[in-house]
Formats: structure tokens, sequence, C-alpha cells
């Protein structure tokens, strides 16, 4: 049996990794008040278990990288995704803050893995002129899994404890990762792929990307010293800040400068991740629409997409002119679509540039260096907010994103030409 458009099936189950990957790291947040009252955590002593996750997840994420393109997709997003589902439940049986740490530790070495493996099956299964919006959908999974994880944390405990919430993510990490065994095949050798689409998928893909084509893998100091490399890493270390600050400031910000109650907080916290996730569809749509209309070529596309989002940033930096906290909220929902079209543009540029045997690291190094830029930042943010204010420093990440648009249009370059493929298949998107 075939099955028509089994591709947009594929990128619907890497999704679902990562809305559990995402519900698996915030849980502990959501769950954070009741767990530090019964396992005696201080403040401090949850700082530490936060760091220990960043850490780990940020300096692993190369590693995790190269993980995937030694052993490939299939094989290496399974064992990832069944280490950090483990994890996760096991912080149902932490003791206290240095066991909480340990397990929180271990999730972030995982999970690392998840968008560099996201980006990779996505580079084998859609041509190049697709890739972008699958990017795009596979991504939704990030705010999909935040916007889940308080429900999911409340219901745990109005039927039992908190450790229920851990458990469930846990043992819903497990399914997936046998399903994705199960299910996921490179499309050369997916039985359930018809052959017209095999055709239209691989005659779409660049060179780089085919079984075909013997490219030699560099190691990770040639990738650091390469041109190519810097016109991602530096845009991701200058936009990485935005998104953080939005995960982590958001509340705080409604409460402190725009006087919300827990009330109105929790009716519109929400909003700017909604946002997100339109930014993310949206986004990955705009790539082959301005190829098509514009008559740029699909890399130039690409660029379009992410000067789109970072013009957008200038929304969000002009939150301090507004009075309203309901406009201010707005702005930040500006910022939030803002920043996710632009991310996955970023993404889409990097499987452009990277063949199949780098791309995953590449994500890896790049997801680093943002994840560290955004911890200065975050550093930064932490002192300055008492300072100067919030309005100042969402001017500085719109500047931030303006200059990492301007990166990206000078340093990247593409050394293939996407072929055009030949059948339109079935799917979200139809291309010509």
């Amino acid at each position: 049996m075939k099955i028509k458009g089994i591709r947009w099936w594929m990128v619907g189950l890497v999704a679902a990794g990562l809305i559990i990957n995402y519900l698996a790291r915030n849980t502990l947040s959501v769950a954070a008040p009741t767990m530090m009252k019964e396992l005696n955590i201080t403040t401090e002593q949850y700082s530490h278990v936060v760091v220990a996750w960043q850490l780990c997840y940020a300096f692993m994420q190369p590693v995790a990288g190269f993980v995937l393109d030694t052993i490939g997709t299939k094989i290496g997003f399974a064992v990832f995704a069944l280490a950090w589902s483990v994890a996760c439940a096991a912080a149902a049986w932490a003791t206290g803050w240095r066991s909480l740490a340990v397990f929180r530790g271990i999730l972030g070495l995982a999970e690392s893995a998840g968008i560099p493996a996201g980006v990779k099956a996505t580079s084998e299964w859609f041509p190049a002129k697709e890739r972008s919006v699958a990017i795009g959908w596979f991504n939704i999974g990030s705010s999909i899994g935040a916007l889940l994880a308080p429900p999911l944390v409340v219901w745990a405990l109005f039927h039992g404890k908190w450790q229920l919430a851990f458990v469930i993510v846990g043992v819903a990490g497990i399914v997936w990762s046998v399903l994705w065994m199960l299910v996921y095949k490179h499309p050369r050798n997916q039985k359930l792929l018809g052959d017209d689409e095999r055709d239209y998928i691989l005659s779409g893909q660049e060179a780089k990307h085919s079984d075909d084509v013997s490219t030699p893998k560099r190691n990770w100091r040639a990738m650091l010293a390469s041109r190519d490399f810097w016109a991602i890493g530096i845009p991701r270390i200058l936009s990485e800040p935005a998104w953080q600050t939005f995960n982590a400031w958001i509340p705080l910000y409604m409460m402190t400068e725009r006087h919300m109650n827990l009330k109105e907080v929790a009716l519109y916290a929400w909003m700017p991740f909604l946002a997100a996730d339109i930014g993310c569809v949206l986004g990955g749509y705009l790539s082959p629409l301005f190829h098509k209309y514009a008559k740029v070529s699909l890399f130039t596309s690409r660029k379009m997409v992410f000067v789109v989002g970072a013009l957008f940033m200038i929304g969000p930096a002009c939150v301090g002119l507004v009075e309203s906290p309901y406009v201010a909220v707005a702005l930040l929902c500006v910022g939030g679509f803002a920043h996710q079209t632009l991310s996955g543009a970023l993404y889409a540029i990097t499987s452009d540039m990277f063949g199949k045997n780098e791309v995953a690291t590449a994500t890896g190094m790049g997801g680093m260096a943002g994840y560290l830029g955004a911890a200065a930042f975050t550093a930064l943010f932490g002192v300055l907010v008492t300072q100067i204010g919030y309005s100042p420093l969402f001017v500085v990440l719109a500047v931030f994103d303006l200059i990492a648009a301007a990166v990206v249009c000078l340093m990247a370059k593409s050394s293939d030409k996407a072929p055009e493929p030949k059948w339109s298949g079935a799917g979200p998107v139809t291309v010509k």
C-alpha cells in the first residue's frame, strides 16, 4: 500500500517529537512552585537546576548534530528521544535539588538533538522548494509544547501529584521513539512512498543532499573556521536572545511593568507564543511565494523571509511608546511572530548551505552559539532591567535582529542551485 503525500506525515511525526521535547523541558517551570515546597528547594538552588539544563543543552548541540550525521536520522533521533524521555520521567523520583539537577542535566544533553534532527529529516524528505514550509510546520512543535505544559501539570496536580506530569511526558516520549523506529525511513527505502513522490523529492534536492554524491565531511574545527558557519552562527547569536527573553521575561514584564494581575497574565501571556506558531507556518510559505512572484532564486527568497522577520521585530521595540498594556501585548505578539519567522528561515538557509553529512552538525553548532549568546544577554538583561527598564532592551533586541539580517544577506551563500521538482504531490502546499 502506498500513502499519498507521506512526506507530510513524516514532518508531522517530527513535529510530534518536538512537542514532547518541549513538554519535557517546560513541565519543570510550571511544576516548580509545588516541587520547591515539597522538596525544600530554595530559589537559588532552583536556579542551579535550570542552569544545569541550559549548559548541558548548549554544549551538547554540536555533539548531538555530529552523532546524527554519523549514525543517521532514524537511529540517532530515536536514541536521543528515548534518553530524554527516561530523564524526564526520572525527575519524578528526585529527592532534592542535586538529584533534580542531575536529571535535568541529562535531559538537556538528550534534548539538544531535537532541532538538528528535525532539520536533517526535512532535508532528507523534502525538495528544496518545500523545505522551508516543512521546517515551519515541525518548528511549531516548540511553541505547542510550551502551551501544553501548564494544563498538563495542573491536571496532574488535581489527579495526584506533580510527579505524574513528568511520568506522562516520559511515557509519551518512549511511545514516540518506538513509533519513529517503526515508521521513519529515508525516501529511498520507504516502501509506503509512491514512485512518483519519491522521484519528486529526490529530483528536487540539491546535489549535496544526494546519496549519489560522496562529499567529504569536515571536522568541527574546519566547519568552525569556515565562512559558511559564521554566516549562520552570527545571526543565531544575535537573534536567539529575543526568543529566550520572551520565554523568560514576558510574564514578569506584564506584572511589574504593565501592572497586570495573575488572572490577566494567564489570559494574555500565551498570546505571543500563539503568534510565534503562526510565524513558524506562515514564514515557511513566504519563501516559495517570494521565489515565484519576486522572481528570485530560492536561496535569496530565504534571505528575504529573514529580513521580513527582522523588520517585524521593530514592533516589540516600540512597547515603551504605548500606554495601553493590551497594545503592548499586541506588540509582543508581533515579536513572537517575527522571531519564529526569521528563525525558520535561518534553519532553511542552513539546510541549503550544508550537505547531508554536515547539516545536523552545523545546526547544532549554530544552536550552541545562539544559546551562549542568549545566556550572555540574559545575564546583562537581569542587571540592566532594574536600571534602565524593559523598553530600551527590547529596542536592543530589534537592533540585534536587523544586524543579523545584514549578516545573512552579505555572508550566506549557497553552493548549489536547487533543481526544479517534476511533481507537485499532495500536502499543505503545491509549488510549481
